[in-house]
């Protein structure tokens, strides 16, 4: 199940919201047993043959941390740790890595070992990491006072199984224990409708009119040109800008019906004006779980110069490679752990740069590394930047052509191959260009929220026209990795 279909909007969150809070009058453990079947039906509706998987994981893991809560000497401690996240990285690596290493190996030594082609389970990345970073906190002593029940909801719970935000038991496992959290709070309800609201709009009106452009011009990636190169790449900046951010946004918003407040993951990333400032924008919770669980253990920047930035390249090979089972994502990744360590080598040598600059740089880079982490292959991404370089001519749409009284027959001339005419594209992508810019992002709007009837009617507008697109209901991008 997915949050733009009509059977999430208007069966399974309105019955789901209102028996939780019936129960809650009468038992509060009946509730959260509700909201946790609830969430396990909410997994099971897209392939109910992984429904065991999660379960079991939830069991293994809870076990695990349980015994590192135990009074056991280090040397147990460690290996009962390492067991933990052994166990989650080998569930995580069969099932999304297993063709990848077959592949290599298969042209690496010449052999013929066969794919097993396996379906990748649905969130299977994200609830990895969450419980790996719970094994970590109970090895360190930090997660005693919690049980089965509220463990299973804090991994489980809907609104962040499938895509994220990768929370924090901290964030959240209190939430749940809290008694005024058990009643109706009709601003939480006001607000969350109004997140919701905007992340559906995302979604269903921005990201999903990209996806027709981006996947067009990487299907004919070897037949760009310049202009249409750039629109593809553009496309596809927009669209997973859009699609990821509004999926964090209807997550928030469906937790806030619940009372329960999830972590930002996103705040304007495309105004960042360097790197660093980039990351600390974009994804926000797996850049905290990769800092706090591989950057600052691998010794962070205690260890010198030289040392930082090889532990910076290992974070964002970690990252790329987590994205996707595949060369051209641990590629993205790696690019951004070069720009990371230049722009760290920059900071550090004093220098500094004026800021529209510095955020054309930055823009630019993010959206030339896109290429790579949206083509099927190295081939379909070479095809694509050799476009935007250029190589592949610099010829104008027709609408250009006319514009200038160019007569027709000239050899500058192309036909652009997006599906939709030229103008049209070049608006979507200079009004998406200035909302991501220019606008206030969801996390603005839910921290100066006020109950007015403006908000109201601005919720109700973006709600009733994307309802209105949901019979062309598509996947989130993030489901994916």
């Amino acid at each position: 199940m997915i949050f733009n279909s009509f059977e999430f909007i208007f069966l399974f969150l309105p019955i789901v919201l209102f028996i939780y809070f019936l129960l809650n009058k009468w038992a509060f453990t009946l509730a959260k047993l509700w909201l946790l079947s609830s969430s396990l039906f909410f997994y099971g509706w897209w392939n109910p043959s992984y429904l065991p998987l999660i379960i079991v994981s939830l069991i293994v893991n809870f076990l695990i941390g349980a015994a590192l809560g135990k009074k056991l000497s280090i040397y147990h401690k460690k290996w009962t740790l390492t067991a933990g996240i052994i166990f989650n990285v080998s569930l995580l690596g069969y099932f999304k890595y297993y063709d990848f290493f077959v592949e290599n190996l298969n042209v690496l030594f010449d052999e013929s070992i066969p794919l097993k082609n396996l379906l990748l389970p649905l969130a299977i990345s994200f609830y990895t990491f969450q419980q790996i970073a719970y094994l970590v906190d109970s090895y360190r002593g930090e997660t005693r006072e919690y049980n089965f029940l509220d463990y299973s909801l804090f991994v489980t719970f809907f609104p962040q199984l499938i895509a994220g935000p990768i929370v924090h038991h901290k964030e959240v496992m209190g939430q749940f224990r809290n008694e005024t959290n058990r009643t109706f709070q009709p601003h939480h309800f006001a607000l969350g409708l109004l997140i919701f609201s905007i992340g559906l709009f995302k979604k269903v009106a921005i990201a999903d009119t990209f996806s027709i452009w981006a996947n067009r011009g990487y299907s004919i990636a070897e037949n760009l040109t310049f202009i249409d190169g750039w629109m593809t790449a553009l496309a596809y900046t927009f669209q997973l800008y859009f699609d990821f951010s509004g999926y964090s946004d209807m997550a928030i918003g469906a937790a806030l019906l619940f009372n329960i407040h999830l972590p930002k993951n996103f705040f304007s990333p495309y105004k960042a004006l360097n790197i660093q400032d980039f990351w600390r924008r974009w994804h926000i919770t797996l850049s905290s779980f990769l800092t706090r669980y591989v950057y600052i253990p691998l010794g962070g920047n205690r260890k010198g110069p030289a040392r930082t930035y090889i532990h910076i390249l290992i974070v964002f090979f970690v990252s790329g490679f987590w994205h996707g089972a595949g060369w051209t994502f641990i590629v993205w990744g790696l690019l951004h752990g070069v720009a990371s360590v230049i722009y760290r080598a920059w900071n550090q040598a004093g220098l500094s740069m004026n800021k529209w600059l510095a955020w054309f740089i930055t823009f630019n880079f993010v959206n030339i590394s896109w290429v790579f982490f949206r083509s099927p292959d190295f081939e379909t991404a070479i095809h694509v930047l050799k476009s935007m370089a250029g190589l592949n001519g610099f010829f104008l749409p027709k609408e250009v052509i006319e514009a200038l009284n160019i007569p027709l027959g000239s050899p500058v001339l192309f036909n652009f191959n997006l599906g939709s005419p030229f103008i049209e594209v070049l608006l979507y992508l200079i009004a998406a260009g200035l909302i991501t810019l220019l606008a206030r992002n969801s996390i603005e709007w839910k921290d100066n929220f006020q109950p007015k009837k403006w908000n109201a009617f601005y919720a109700s507008i973006l709600f009733l026209y994307s309802v209105m697109q949901l019979q062309q209901v598509t996947e989130f991008l993030y489901f994916n990795f």
